[in-house]
């Protein structure tokens, strides 16, 4: 892929060059050869996200199907299937047909399709790509009614698999109870065309459930564990497996307390759906996995830890008044819809030899589109030109600002370009 001065972080004087060959530049971020803001991605700190999130899946005995819509990068999608990820999971035409540009085999689509013109893709691709598998929600009998409709006048003689999804009262989609979960599954089984493959639920949107509140999670994972135990007992799977899929980035320990070791009539495959542990964060999810190391012993016992990889450099471009700074990072840049990003280095170009951590006393109040507003202690030693390293909360909101996100090594030599489709 060719990337050019057009891009956000590339240097004016550059000539379009190859992305894979960005190391061969040189850049380094403190030496100050890339324009700022820049969003970066700490090689060390991904390779320990992933090799963390390996060992617990494998030693839980659930598989991964991190969710893509956090970085919609497939080199990030490639190094999760590479590290074992058993699908790739995505919510519309768009994110699937980037995927499957870049060779995913297995795609789990956390979503209803109801669009005409993304059911004949997917069926498309089924009919013509027998190493293809695909799986898609179902939440009501129209749904499935829409799907079968669709489908069968593309999809040849695959059939398209289907996972039931059960929802919380006041929550987002999905049935409400184990009764109407019946009902989607027996129209699933009446299809000559669909599949019932299992059933998933999502928990990380239950009303009422916070990081140290997770009773609601605990009751719709019951929710769920009924609901499939219901629909096979009815003999509702017909597939080699059965999929039982949930687990987010904030409560995946529950999911496996709650609904691993089921004994049904077939094997089963508990689905864990993470995106968010590849880059971490510094706030939303540093907080629930804190919790989670409380609640689980195997995640406490998993060797190192999920760490933020992420972080967005600007410049202190103005001091307009005693501890009040602004910086060339705004909403453009940074996710501010779960917290305001929080300001974790100082780096002064010509003076030091490595950024410095920040403390508490380092605040952002306030963005504009460009713009972040600093306040700072009275006596802190800040100055125009001065780089700060931002940590962010809930990182799908920054990749989505970044068309390439820059990897570097630990001393801040930029060595990858990681191209996003959003």
């Amino acid at each position: 892929m060719q990337i050019d001065r057009k891009t956000k972080g590339i240097p004016g004087l550059s000539e379009a060059f190859d992305s894979a060959r960005i190391a061969d530049r040189r850049w380094n971020v403190l030496r100050q050869d890339m324009p700022l803001p820049l969003a970066l991605l700490r090689e060390t700190t991904l390779d320990g996200n992933a090799a963390w999130m390996r060992a617990f899946c494998q030693d839980s005995g659930v598989a991964l199907a991190p969710h893509g819509k956090t970085t919609m990068c497939p080199q990030l999608f490639r190094r999760q299937i590479a590290d074992g990820a058993w699908a790739i999971t995505l919510s519309t035409a768009h994110q699937v047909q980037v995927a499957r540009e870049h060779g995913v085999g297995r795609i789990l689509v956390a979503n209803q399709l109801v669009d005409p013109a993304f059911i004949d893709y997917v069926a498309d691709q089924l009919a013509t790509d027998a190493g293809f598998d695909f799986l898609c929600l179902v939440d009501s009998v129209e749904g499935v009614e829409i799907l079968n409709a669709r489908a069968k006048q593309r999809l040849g003689s695959r059939r398209l698999g289907v996972l039931v999804e059960i929802g919380a009262a006041g929550g987002r989609t999905g049935v409400r109870s184990t009764k109407e979960a019946l009902a989607v599954a027996r129209a699933v089984k009446a299809s000559s065309v669909l599949e019932l493959r299992g059933i998933e639920g999502f928990e990380g949107s239950v009303p009422g459930a916070t990081s140290t509140r997770v009773g609601p999670v605990e009751r719709f994972l019951d929710a769920i564990r009924e609901s499939v135990l219901a629909a096979d007992a009815e003999g509702m799977f017909t597939s080699d497996e059965i999929v039982l899929s949930a687990g987010g980035s904030s409560y995946f320990d529950i999911v496996i307390d709650r609904l691993a070791g089921l004994r049904l009539s077939k094997p089963v495959r508990l689905v864990l759906r993470s995106g968010c542990y590849i880059a971490h964060d510094d706030i939303l999810y540093t907080d629930h996995f804190a919790h989670i190391r409380e609640r689980s012993k195997n995640a406490s016992h998993t060797h190192g830890r999920l760490a933020p990889a992420i972080e967005v450099f600007a410049y202190v471009q103005s001091i307009p008044e005693p501890g009040l700074a602004l910086l060339t990072a705004g909403k453009r840049d940074l996710s501010y819809d779960a917290h305001l990003p929080v300001p974790r280095r100082h780096f002064r170009p010509g003076r030091d030899r490595a950024p410095t951590r920040l403390d508490s006393g380092y605040t952002i109040e306030a963005l504009n589109d460009q713009h972040a507003y600093i306040r700072f202690p009275a006596n802190a030693d800040l100055c125009v030109g001065d780089m700060i390293g931002l940590g962010i909360s809930h990182p799908c909101t920054t990749f989505d600002k970044w068309d390439v996100l820059y990897g570097i090594d630990d001393d801040y030599n930029v060595v990858t370009a990681y191209k996003t489709y959003f």
